[in-house]
């Protein structure tokens, strides 16, 4: 009998495991997940004309400008969200005197610095 129950145990937990396995294998896509985010959030100052364009010269409206990143250089490491500097600005991890996106009050939801993070650890792909 117990036995039978830490079977049944093992059974469920494997279950699971192998159920969310192809939500955490689901890519995301520049164009339909991180563009809308870019667009809402941080277009209003990364854009020719804008406050954190002038400041950085990031210019955020298209994958190509988004790449290419800064006067001071690359803001996004394909397959590595811990070390790109946008990821480290939309956390915070920074300083949050520059926490982006700046001057809004609060932050990007956690779902959408997630995206942002999975994109980056998925290569940062133009999809």
């Amino acid at each position: 009998m117990k036995n039978q129950i830490l079977l049944s145990g093992f059974v469920l937990a494997v279950s699971f495991f192998v159920m969310a396995i192809p939500a955490l294998a689901q890519d995301v896509s520049y164009k339909s997940d991180i563009s809308p985010i870019i667009h809402d959030y941080c277009l209003s100052c990364h854009q020719p004309g804008g406050k954190g364009y002038e400041a950085s010269g990031l210019d955020m409206r298209t994958y190509q400008s988004l790449m290419k990143g800064t006067k001071f250089g690359s803001v996004i490491k394909p397959g590595d969200s811990f070390t790109s500097i946008l990821i480290q600005l939309v956390e915070g991890r920074a300083h949050s005197s520059i926490k982006m996106p700046f001057g809004m009050s609060g932050s990007l939801s956690k779902t959408n610095i997630d995206l942002m993070k999975k994109w980056v650890d998925q290569g940062a792909k133009d999809n």
